[in-house]
């Protein structure tokens, strides 16, 4: 009987989930998945929505979701250039898990909120 060898990263041994998570770990991803769950957008409705996000990190957002297939860039032939964002089939699949974690939030933050006040008072944060 042979011992597996246990690897002392857990995501060493899921190459692809270290990838997947580093892809949707960010804040401003997450959030324009989120807002583009509701139908397609135009930039400008984006960065409205979104709020305090930074021109560059909106754009630089958009291009990796694009880049990894979550998103959907369509560039209309008119002036001033028109330009919408919309998920596809396979960001439409990332819908359900993003649902869950934000109704896990919506749910549980003010649990969340306690357990980090007690530990800041015990710690003397």
């Amino acid at each position: 009987m042979s011992k597996e060898i246990v690897s002392a990263n857990v995501l060493d041994s899921h190459p692809f989930l270290r990838q997947t998570l580093e892809l949707v770990a960010d804040k401003w991803v997450v959030a324009v998945l989120y807002i583009l769950s509701g139908g397609t957008k135009r930039y400008g409705e984006l960065q409205r929505e979104i709020g305090d996000i930074s021109q560059r990190m909106l754009t630089k957002s958009l291009r990796d979701l694009e880049r990894n297939g979550l998103v959907n860039r369509k560039v209309y032939p008119v002036v001033p250039p028109m330009v919408e964002y919309s998920l596809t089939p396979l960001g439409e699949s990332l819908n359900g898990v993003l649902k869950s974690l934000c109704d896990w939030s919506n749910q549980n933050f003010d649990e969340v909120e306690v357990a980090r006040e007690q530990y800041d008072r015990q710690n003397k944060r």
